[in-house]
C-alpha cells in the first residue's frame, strides 16, 4: 500500500466554503431509503487552493450531490450480523431483521445509504465483550469476501464513489478481531515496556497492510488512554502510565498503520485510563482537575493528531472538571472547544459504541442527535439503526440538528474515504509474511522484562516444566514448543517450574514452587510472587512466547521496563 497523506488542517477551508453553499439548501427532497436522489443539484466550485483531486475538494462536491437520506446515513457506521454480505443464517437474518428491518448486511447499506460498517467479534480475556453482540469474523479469507461484498452494496449508493469505510477493533492483545492467520502483535503495554517507536512503527505498518489485504481500511486503535489506575478494561490496551512516553508510542502506531492505507483511530478520548470503571457497564466518572488531565491524559492524543491520524474515538466518560454530568460522547465543550479548538484534530470523531449503557439513557435517534450536534461525525453501532436513522431525518428536516453541523460531518467522512481511496488492496498472500512476524518478533523481544533476578541470570538450565493459570493450555503449547526449539528440555512434570499468568489473574493464580514467574497482561499480579525471578512478556502472543523462550535459553538479553508501576518491584534490574 502507497499509505495516506493525512492533511486533515486543509479540511478547515472546505468545511466553511461547503457548509456556507450547503447549509440553507442541501437537496431534501424528501426521499426514503432505497429511493433515487433528486438530480441536477448544483456543484460548489471547489477551493482555488486545492486541486480538484484533492479528497477534501471531491468530498464537498459529492456532498452537493446528496439527498437528505445519503446525508444522514454516511454518518451511521452500525454493525450486522452474518458473516457475508448477501447470504446469512437464518439466526442472524433474525438479528439484521431486529437491527434494521432487513435480512443481510448488504440489504442493510443499501436501505440506509450507510457510510460504513464495523466488522464485530470477540476473543477469550476480551473486556469489551460485553458490546459485541455477534461475529463477522472467522478467518481473513472468508473477511476477505465479505469485505468485497459490503464494498458491491456501497458502490450502488449516490455516494458510492468514495469506497466504504470498513472498520475494526484489531488492538493487537486483549481485543483483537482476526486472531487466525494474521501476525499478531505483542500487546501496546508490550510496545511500551520496548520504549522503541520505530519498532512500534514497523511492527504497525505490517499490521496495517494485512488489515488492507482482508479490506479494511479502519483500525479502531491505537488506545490513547495513559494507564494511571488499575483499569481492568483498558489494561493492557494502553502503552503505559508516562504520558509522554505513551505519546510517543501512539505517534509510531499511527504513522504505521496510515503508511499501510488504513486510518488509525486514536482513543478513548479525553482518557479512559483515567477511570477505572467500564464504560461497557456504567458512566466512568474523571475526577481530575482539567489541568491534570490535560498534562496527563491529552499528550497521547496530541501525538496522534501531530502524526495524521485521521479519526479520533470519542469517549462514554464524565469528565466533571469539563462538563459535569455530560458522558464526553455527548458532550459540545469536549468535542468540539477542546479536542477540535484546543488540540487542533480536524478530521472524524466517531463515537465509542452508541449501543453501550452511557449511550443507551436516550432512544437511538436522540442519542444520535445529540451526539452529532456535540461534534461527532460517526455514529458508531447504534442499537437500533432504524431509530437512528429516523432520528437523525427528523431533526434535520425539523431543525433540531442544524444542517451546517450534518454537511459538515459527512463531509469529514467522505474526505476520510477519498483520503483512503486509490491504492488496491494486498493479496491475502501478505498475511504472516516473513518481514511482518520479524517486526512483531522485534517489538515482543525488546519488550521483555526482568522485574526481579539478576539480569545476566534469567536463563534457566535443566529440564524445564510449563504451568499456567486456567484456561492457557494453548499458550503453554507456544511457549513449550519454542523453549524446545531453543535448546530448552521441556517435561511434563518434574522439572523447573515455569508459570504464566495472564488476563484477570490474581494472587490466587500464582504457584508459590515456580522459579519463574511470568506476567503477560498488565505485571502488578507480580507484586504477590514468590519467585526468585519475575518477568514480564505484557503479551501472549506466539512472539511474545518465542521472545520469552529466548531469554529463558539464554541467547537473548532481556531489554524492556515495566511502563506501570509494580509495587515493591522496579521496573527492571537490568539498569
Amino acid at each position: 500500500m502507497g499509505g495516506v497523506s493525512t492533511t486533515p488542517r486543509r479540511v478547515v477551508a472546505v468545511l466553511v466554503a461547503v457548509t456556507m453553499l450547503l447549509a440553507s439548501g442541501c437537496s431534501d427532497a424528501g426521499q426514503r431509503p432505497g429511493s433515487a436522489p433528486p438530480s441536477g443539484s448544483a456543484e460548489p466550485a471547489p477551493p482555488s487552493s486545492a486541486p480538484p483531486d484533492d479528497p477534501a475538494t471531491r468530498a464537498a462536491a459529492l456532498v452537493a450531490e446528496l439527498a437528505d437520506e445519503d446525508l444522514v446515513g454516511q454518518v451511521l457506521m452500525p454493525y450486522a450480523y452474518g458473516d457475508r454480505a448477501t447470504e446469512v443464517s437464518a439466526g442472524s437474518a433474525a438479528g439484521n431483521r431486529a437491527l434494521a428491518g432487513v435480512d443481510t448486511p448488504a440489504e442493510m447499506i443499501e436501505k440506509y445509504r450507510l457510510g460504513g460498517l464495523i466488522l464485530v467479534g470477540f476473543s477469550a480475556d476480551d473486556p469489551t465483550q460485553g458490546n459485541q453482540p455477534t461475529t463477522n469474523v472467522d478467518n481473513p479469507k472468508q473477511v476477505r469476501e465479505l469485505t468485497t461484498g459490503l464494498r458491491a452494496a456501497a458502490g450502488k449508493l449516490p455516494a458510492g464513489a468514495a469506497p466504504l469505510l470498513i472498520g475494526t477493533d484489531q488492538e493487537y492483545g486483549v481485543v483483537t478481531r482476526v486472531t487466525e492467520g494474521v501476525t499478531m502483535l505483542p500487546s501496546a503495554l508490550a510496545a511500551g515496556a520496548a520504549g522503541d517507536p520505530a519498532l512500534t512503527e514497523a511492527a504497525w505498518r505490517a499490521a496495517g497492510t494485512e488489515l488492507a489485504a482482508m479490506g479494511i481500511n479502519v483500525d479502531f486503535a491505537p488506545v490513547a488512554d495513559v494507564l494511571v489506575t488499575r483499569s481492568a478494561v483498558i489494561g493492557s490496551r494502553s502503552f503505559g502510565a508516562n504520558p509522554q512516553r505513551a505519546a510517543e508510542q501512539v505517534g509510531g502506531a499511527v504513522r504505521g498503520l496510515q503508511a499501510a492505507g488504513v486510518a488509525a483511530t486514536v482513543k478513548h478520548f479525553p482518557g479512559h485510563g483515567h477511570s477505572a470503571d467500564d464504560s461497557h457497564q456504567d458512566l466512568p466518572v474523571l475526577g481530575q482537575s482539567r489541568k491534570k488531565l490535560a498534562a496527563e491524559a491529552w499528550p497521547p492524543f496530541t501525538a496522534g493528531i501531530e502524526a495524521g491520524a485521521l479519526a479520533v474515538m470519542s469517549a462514554h466518560l464524565d469528565v466533571r472538571s469539563v462538563d459535569p454530568g455530560v458522558p464526553a460522547t455527548f458532550s459540545y465543550k469536549l468535542l468540539t472547544e477542546v479536542l477540535r479548538g484546543e488540540l487542533g484534530f480536524q478530521g472524524v470523531v466517531i463515537t465509542d459504541g452508541m449501543n453501550m449503557p452511557p449511550a443507551r439513557r436516550w432512544g437511538p435517534g436522540e442519542a444520535a442527535v445529540r451526539a452529532l450536534k456535540a461534534g461527532n461525525d460517526l455514529i458508531l453501532m447504534p442499537p437500533n439503526v432504524s431509530q437512528a436513522y429516523d432520528g437523525l431525518l427528523a431533526a434535520l428536516r425539523d431543525g433540531t440538528l442544524p444542517r451546517a453541523r450534518l454537511v459538515e460531518a459527512v463531509t469529514r467522512v467522505l474526505t476520510m474515504k477519498f483520503t483512503l481511496a486509490g491504492e488496491a488492496a494486498p493479496e491475502l498472500s501478505t498475511l504472516a509474511a516473513p518481514a511482518h512476524r520479524a517486526a512483531a518478533r522485534a517489538l515482543a523481544a525488546a519488550a521483555v522484562t526482568v522485574l526481579r533476578g539478576r539480569c545476566d541470570s534469567v536463563a534457566i538450565s535443566g529440564p524445564v516444566t510449563v504451568t499456567s493459570s486456567g484456561g492457557r493450555a494453548h499458550t503453554r503449547a507456544m511457549l513449550t514448543e519454542a523453549l524446545t526449539e531453543a535448546g530448552v528440555r521441556v517435561v511434563p512434570s518434574g522439572g523447573k517450574i515455569v508459570h504464566l499468568v495472564g488476563y484477570g489473574d490474581r494472587a490466587k493464580d500464582l504457584r508459590a514452587d515456580a522459579t519463574v514467574t511470568v506476567a503477560m497482561d498488565t505485571p502488578y499480579v507480580l507484586a504477590g510472587a514468590t519467585s526468585p525471578t519475575l518477568l514480564a512478556t505484557y503479551s501472549s502472543s506466539r512472539a511474545a512466547m518465542e521472545a520469552l523462550a529466548e531469554v529463558l535459553a539464554g541467547t537473548a538479553r532481556p531489554q524492556g521496563r515495566s511502563p506501570v508501576k509494580v509495587p515493591g518491584l522496579p521496573a527492571t534490574t537490568c539498569g
